[in-house]
């Protein structure tokens, strides 16, 4: 007789599975290596398997980046973005799942992949001015949202107490992954990460633009997630946004009401990771 118990935990696995991978096309997970860029238990690896945290921490991460008018023109002139939100974000997701876990030789075709699209990403901001996506600075912020949104949501919803040379190491290593893709400059520290993030604040606009988009990010089911757990996420990306971002971005903080949906989510947060953990 089947166990229950293990019968919903490999219901779990394969959910999540389904929301991260196009298991319909044949598409497995991105099996976990020895000889990959990253030692196995390293920050980046803790950081970027946790799948509640990384959900969170790219909804954040992908906020903040259409606050930079180069990437949010890229993504509107060169991205079905509107039509397979889901298709796109579950690439960044192989992206990373590749080069933090895969073979080192498959990281780094990944990479060479992404910088070869790259480089025909370019064109016009409505002001006239172009933009390229090689630009290094762009790319930098790119790189910053991801990296700060990433780790602030694994600390809040998994680890937080990590050490303070656990998540500067964090960055370190996730750095070889952002000067591969050309970006510049690339903080290696928590304070670095600090600083950059400051710096390239004033790069920001607000626009209409990018408050669609970020209604898009919090509106649009995601295939596979269940309507209540990704306004749980939503909520919970929009709660750990800077201030100046949910105000560029027309957000209002999440209240008291937004306690429930915490709770919540770190009860799924819970629940995957007992889930992997046996797997």
């Amino acid at each position: 007789m089947a166990d229950p118990i293990e019968t919903l935990r490999q219901k779990l696995v394969m959910q999540v599975r389904g929301v991260f991978n196009d298991v319909e096309g044949g598409q497995k997970p991105v099996p976990p290596s020895e000889e990959a860029l990253f030692e196995r238990d390293s920050p980046i690896r803790m950081v970027h398997a946790d799948i509640v945290g990384m959900m969170v921490g790219g909804m954040r991460g992908l906020l903040l980046q259409m606050l930079h008018p180069h990437a949010l023109q890229g993504v509107l002139d060169h991205s079905n973005f509107r039509e397979d939100m889901h298709g796109r974000l579950r690439r960044t997701a192989r992206f990373i799942a590749v080069t933090s876990f895969g073979h080192r030789n498959d990281a780094r075709a990944a990479i060479e992949r992404v910088n070869a699209i790259h480089a025909k990403v370019s064109g016009t901001l409505p002001d006239g001015s172009p933009y390229s996506a090689t630009d290094p600075r762009t790319l930098a912020w790119v790189h910053v949202a991801e990296a700060t949104s990433f780790l602030a949501a694994y600390m809040r919803h998994a680890r937080p107490d990590m050490p303070g040379h656990e998540q500067d190491e964090y960055y370190r290593q996730f750095a070889t992954i952002a000067r591969a893709l050309g970006a510049d400059p690339v903080p290696i520290s928590r304070n670095e990460a600090e600083e950059i993030f400051r710096e390239l604040r004033g790069d920001l606009r607000t626009s209409v633009q990018a408050r669609e988009v970020a209604q898009m990010v919090l509106t649009q089911r995601t295939e596979g997630t269940p309507p209540a757990l990704q306004a749980m996420l939503g909520a919970e990306a929009v709660a750990i946004l800077p201030p100046f971002a949910r105000s560029m971005l027309g957000l209002a903080r999440p209240g008291l009401a937004a306690l429930p949906a915490r709770a919540a989510t770190w009860g799924v947060g819970k629940t995957l990771r007992w889930a992997f953990r046996q797997n």
